[in-house]
Protein backbone atom coordinates (compact mmCIF):
# COMPACT_ATOMS: atom_id res chain seq x y z
CA UNK A 1 0.00 0.00 0.00
CA UNK A 2 1.58 2.78 -1.06
CA UNK A 3 1.45 6.40 1.14
CA UNK A 4 1.24 9.78 -0.33
CA UNK A 5 2.72 12.31 1.52
CA UNK A 6 1.86 16.21 -0.05
CA UNK A 7 4.09 18.56 1.35
CA UNK A 8 2.92 22.01 1.32
CA UNK A 9 5.72 25.02 1.37
CA UNK A 10 5.99 25.83 5.28
CA UNK A 11 6.44 29.31 4.50
CA UNK A 12 5.14 32.97 3.06
CA UNK A 13 7.77 35.85 2.41
CA UNK A 14 7.24 39.40 1.81
CA UNK A 15 9.10 42.74 2.34
CA UNK A 16 8.71 45.40 4.84
CA UNK A 17 8.70 49.05 4.43
CA UNK A 18 12.38 49.83 5.47
CA UNK A 19 13.91 46.09 3.35
CA UNK A 20 13.41 43.61 5.91
CA UNK A 21 12.28 40.13 4.65
CA UNK A 22 9.49 38.84 6.64
CA UNK A 23 8.71 34.72 6.44
CA UNK A 24 5.86 33.51 7.83
CA UNK A 25 6.70 29.86 8.98
CA UNK A 26 4.27 27.64 8.86
CA UNK A 27 3.04 24.15 10.17
CA UNK A 28 5.54 21.86 10.48
CA UNK A 29 9.51 22.47 9.74
CA UNK A 30 10.59 18.92 10.10
CA UNK A 31 12.54 16.40 7.63
CA UNK A 32 10.22 16.48 5.44
CA UNK A 33 9.67 20.41 4.92
CA UNK A 34 13.53 21.55 5.94
CA UNK A 35 14.82 21.59 2.14
CA UNK A 36 12.69 23.35 0.95
CA UNK A 37 12.57 26.22 3.74
CA UNK A 38 16.80 25.76 3.88
CA UNK A 39 17.39 27.09 0.17
CA UNK A 40 14.51 29.42 0.44
CA UNK A 41 16.28 30.95 3.51
CA UNK A 42 19.82 30.37 2.01
CA UNK A 43 18.98 32.47 -0.64
CA UNK A 44 17.58 35.64 1.66
CA UNK A 45 20.70 35.33 3.37
CA UNK A 46 22.88 35.55 0.19
CA UNK A 47 23.31 38.77 0.24
CA UNK A 48 24.88 41.94 1.99
CA UNK A 49 23.23 42.71 5.35
CA UNK A 50 20.09 40.65 5.58
CA UNK A 51 17.39 41.66 7.68
CA UNK A 52 15.15 38.71 7.92
CA UNK A 53 12.04 37.82 10.75
CA UNK A 54 10.94 34.73 11.03
CA UNK A 55 7.26 34.84 12.73
CA UNK A 56 6.88 31.72 13.98
CA UNK A 57 3.44 31.83 15.75
CA UNK A 58 1.65 29.84 13.51
CA UNK A 59 4.51 27.04 13.99
CA UNK A 60 3.10 23.67 14.90
CA UNK A 61 6.01 21.51 15.15
CA UNK A 62 9.90 21.62 14.59
CA UNK A 63 12.31 19.28 14.81
CA UNK A 64 16.09 18.90 15.14
CA UNK A 65 16.57 19.28 11.45
CA UNK A 66 14.35 22.65 12.02
CA UNK A 67 17.02 23.74 14.45
CA UNK A 68 19.75 23.17 12.62
CA UNK A 69 18.00 25.58 9.41
CA UNK A 70 17.22 28.52 11.99
CA UNK A 71 20.41 28.04 13.41
CA UNK A 72 22.36 28.05 9.92
CA UNK A 73 20.12 31.16 8.79
CA UNK A 74 21.24 32.97 11.77
CA UNK A 75 24.88 32.46 11.21
CA UNK A 76 24.76 32.80 7.68
CA UNK A 77 22.69 36.46 8.56
CA UNK A 78 25.60 37.38 11.23
CA UNK A 79 27.97 36.50 8.71
CA UNK A 80 27.05 39.02 6.07
CA UNK A 81 26.85 41.42 8.92
CA UNK A 82 23.16 41.17 8.96
CA UNK A 83 20.37 40.36 11.65
CA UNK A 84 18.00 37.53 11.67
CA UNK A 85 14.81 37.52 14.51
CA UNK A 86 12.00 35.20 15.56
CA UNK A 87 8.34 36.30 16.36
CA UNK A 88 6.96 33.60 19.00
CA UNK A 89 4.94 32.82 21.66
CA UNK A 90 4.77 29.83 21.86
CA UNK A 91 6.05 28.46 25.23
CA UNK A 92 6.77 24.54 23.79
CA UNK A 93 9.26 26.16 21.06
CA UNK A 94 10.81 28.27 23.98
CA UNK A 95 11.35 25.40 26.15
CA UNK A 96 12.90 23.62 23.09
CA UNK A 97 15.08 26.18 22.41
CA UNK A 98 16.08 25.99 26.30
CA UNK A 99 16.67 22.50 26.45
CA UNK A 100 18.89 22.45 23.98
CA UNK A 101 21.12 25.65 25.27
CA UNK A 102 20.44 27.62 22.30
CA UNK A 103 17.98 30.46 24.01
CA UNK A 104 20.69 33.17 24.21
CA UNK A 105 21.70 32.38 20.14
CA UNK A 106 18.57 34.13 19.18
CA UNK A 107 17.44 37.25 18.93
CA UNK A 108 13.47 36.34 19.94
CA UNK A 109 10.53 38.57 20.43
CA UNK A 110 6.99 37.60 21.70
CA UNK A 111 5.11 40.42 19.65
CA UNK A 112 5.92 42.02 16.27
CA UNK A 113 9.44 43.79 16.87
CA UNK A 114 7.96 47.72 16.85
CA UNK A 115 10.17 48.26 13.70
CA UNK A 116 7.84 46.22 11.67
CA UNK A 117 4.27 47.59 13.19
CA UNK A 118 2.63 48.55 9.86
CA UNK A 119 3.62 45.13 8.46
CA UNK A 120 0.51 42.92 7.65
CA UNK A 121 0.76 39.54 9.93
CA UNK A 122 -0.38 36.30 9.61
Amino acid sequence: MATNHTISTPYRTHRAPGGTTVVAVQGEIDILTVPALAAHLDTLTAGPCPDLVLDLRTMTFIDCAGLGVLCRARNRARARHGRLRLVTDSARFLRILHRTGLTGVFDIHPRWPEDLAGTPTV
